[in-house]
């Protein structure tokens, strides 16, 4: 029996490198785990973000091919580095000053306040669960601009490798998606 040996040289390959990618995983400890826990549930954390990712509609891909985006940027992926951002929870207190890319459906009116999300009040219906099986941690909650009377639903994903995935649910824009790194805040020292 005669075999084809660019197949099964092929088939090799491609076995050989699932393997390889299997094992690329990191595992983390119990005391990684547990400190990411507790900074969810002290409420006392910021997001750095590097991405937003609004939804990318007709209108966005038309500002693209304009030219009004950056370059490497794309009407689904904007970066965020060097752009000022706030995500954080103190105490009981959520807070946010985003950039927003998309459309808005209704409202906005002529305020001095930008046109980005802004916010920082009490979230409501906070809500915290694990997902066991993918191990990660899921915090949803409401909050509303009380400047602009916008509501927000927003779902906050996050990985014992601290990335962090927020998406916001507005009453009066498209959604957007954003992804950064979750840090503790740190107080200053005191003299």
């Amino acid at each position: 029996m005669k075999t084809n040996k660019p197949l099964v040289f092929f088939a090799s390959i491609v076995i050989l490198l699932s393997i390889v990618s299997c094992g690329s995983s990191r595992v983390y400890t119990a005391q990684e785990k547990t400190s990411l826990k507790k900074l969810l549930t002290d409420q006392n954390f910021e997001i750095e973000l590097q991405w937003a990712r609004p939804l990318a509609t007709n209108s966005m891909n038309q500002l693209v091919n304009v030219g009004l985006f950056r370059p490497g940027d794309n009407a689904s992926q904007i970066n965020l580095q060097g752009n000022q951002n706030i995500f954080k929870f103190e105490n009981d207190t959520v807070s946010a000053n985003l950039p927003y890319y998309g459309e808005r459906q209704m409202g906005g009116g002529y305020n001095s306040a930008g046109g980005g999300i802004d916010f920082k009040s009490t979230p409501k219906d906070l809500m915290l669960t694990k997902d066991e099986d993918k191990d990660y941690y899921l915090m949803e909650f409401t909050v509303r601009d009380k400047d602009s009377n916008e509501n927000y639903d927003v779902s906050l994903t996050v990985y014992p490798s601290l990335s962090a995935i927020i998406n916001i649910w507005s009453s009066q824009r498209n959604t957007i998606q954003y992804n950064g790194t979750l840090k503790a805040i740190t107080k200053p020292k005191v003299e």
